[in-house]
């Protein structure tokens, strides 16, 4: 179980060694669910995933825990700006918790399109309000804490490392203190814990609270969440990049003032942006893709997964549909390789084919390097020394950390021999349709097609028809 991970906090690729022998502790930031997650933000999500599953084919017991945002952070991270629930809620005219909800539920069904594995544990910030107050209460008890405003306020200067983990100064901090982004902040970096009244009068989510009626800052949710279900010490934090220089460095200094422990995390894990010809591809933005989209024009969602494969999760990734229609090709291609290898028996594995699985492991172990992976992954496919009961059995296990969902392709020899001829001509003309791209003929079969008592499903060895 010899693994390395990229350590942020370290700024070096480290091996990882867990708190307790065989067991992994692991917290991933979930979505804020104020709208659809676009395919930037399911990057980082699969790039979890493909951690969670090599530690677990590596033989740990992975605790994975991930939070849902639904109290809704401001439109700034800097404690600035319109609450982004509240805001949707005024655009849609819903309330704020129907739109946690519809958003939560389309977030994992993304997830499930993917083939992400669930976390074990997925918390709701509006389950656990009393858990954010106790915290407080704690470091407002350490004299890390005053009310400015009718706000609680973390105070930055009560500890001496703050921003340990993005490489700020606290010099620098203190020489910016100049540019009052809050009037009621002693020091310009310090962060609210808990809002009340004063700030929001028409805040649609409020609790009690020791401080007066109002919620929490959304930096307090991570971790009380995190301390709740893993404890005060813990082996893995992961995240975006962009959660580093104030959402984790903020996580950091109230969890650490908190318990007097450090570390709070021993590695922190950080996957890079997806960019498109804007540059990263964001909310705010106001344009960008879902995975709905991708799927609307023919693509399946693991024909995304395969893309996110293709580059290391440390690197910038750029996203266009030409590089994504390679992916899919690629991913037909191991679709159709394997349909073919699905008629032989899986067998033990001989030198060369071991050799093989020691290469592709080896790459993924090494701070997740799946693009290496799959290089290895095809070159077995391609060696004719290798025959194909091994290679069934090594594609098998090799999908088990990249997740294709390759057991459950079908033997190429499976016909449908019961289905009519001119149902399967009208299943073919609507493959055509949409790999010219003509939608709404492809849509119009299919409605055809499900009349005559069929539906139709794309997959990579072409259309598969069921009976209704």
């Amino acid at each position: 179980m010899s693994i390395k991970l990229y350590n942020t906090m370290s700024r070096r690729p480290e091996e990882f060694k867990s708190i307790e022998d065989n067991k992994v502790s692991m917290y991933c930031c979930g979505p804020t669910v104020y709208n659809y997650a676009h395919i930037g933000n399911l990057r980082t999500y699969i790039f979890e995933d493909i951690l969670h599953r090599t530690l677990q084919h590596a033989g740990y017991d992975v605790k994975h825990v991930m939070n849902i945002t639904d109290v809704g952070h401001l439109t700034g991270d800097g404690d600035d700006g319109e609450d982004k629930l509240n805001k949707r809620a005024k655009e849609t005219g819903k309330s704020v918790w129907d739109i946690a909800q519809f958003y939560t539920d389309a977030f994992f069904k993304d997830e499930s399109h993917l083939n992400i594995v669930r976390p074990n544990i997925v918390c709701k910030a509006t389950d656990h309000i009393q858990d954010m107050i106790e915290l407080i209460k704690k470091l407002e008890a350490n004299g890390h804490t005053y009310v400015s405003g009718g706000n609680v306020y973390f105070s930055i200067d009560t500890i001496d490392d703050y921003g340990k983990l993005a490489g700020l100064r606290l010099d620098d901090l203190k020489e910016g203190a100049r540019i009052e982004v809050d009037s009621n902040k002693k020091n310009p970096k310090d962060f609210v814990l808990w809002f009340t009244n004063s700030k929001f009068k028409d805040q649609a989510m409020v609790w009690p609270s020791p401080w007066g009626v109002g919620y929490p800052g959304w930096h307090i949710e991570c971790s009380a969440m995190s301390s709740k279900y893993l404890g005060d010490h813990f082996d893995i934090h992961c995240g975006g990049i962009d959660a580093i220089p104030v959402h984790h460095t903020n996580e950091i200094a109230q969890s650490e003032a908190a318990s007097g422990k450090k570390p709070w995390v021993n590695y922190w894990c950080h996957g890079e942006f997806l960019l498109n010809d804007k540059g990263k591809m964001s909310k705010s933005s106001g344009e960008f893709l879902t995975l709905s989209v991708l799927e609307s024009k023919g693509y399946d969602a693991l024909d995304y997964r395969y893309f996110c494969l293709s580059g290391h999760y440390r690197s910038q990734l750029k996203f266009s549909f030409e590089a994504l229609d390679h992916a899919k090709s690629a991913r037909e291609s191991l679709v159709k390789r394997v349909a073919e290898l699905k008629n032989s028996s899986v067998c033990d594995l001989g030198q060369k084919a071991q050799d093989y699985k020691n290469q592709f492991f080896a790459a993924m172990e090494n701070d997740l390097m799946a693009p290496q992976a799959l290089a290895v992954l095809w070159s077995m496919l391609k060696d004719k020394d290798v025959t194909d009961g091994e290679k069934l059995a090594l594609v098998l296990e090799m999908d088990q950390i990249l997740g294709l969902r390759l057991d459950e392709v079908k033997p190429l020899s499976e016909t449908k021999d019961d289905i009519p001829e001119d149902v399967k001509a009208l299943a073919l003309k609507r493959a055509q349709a949409k790999k010219e791209k003509n939608f709404a003929l492809a849509d119009e079969i299919r409605n055809t097609l499900k009349d005559m008592g069929y539906i139709v499903k794309d997959t990579p060895q072409g259309p598969v028809l069921e009976r209704v």
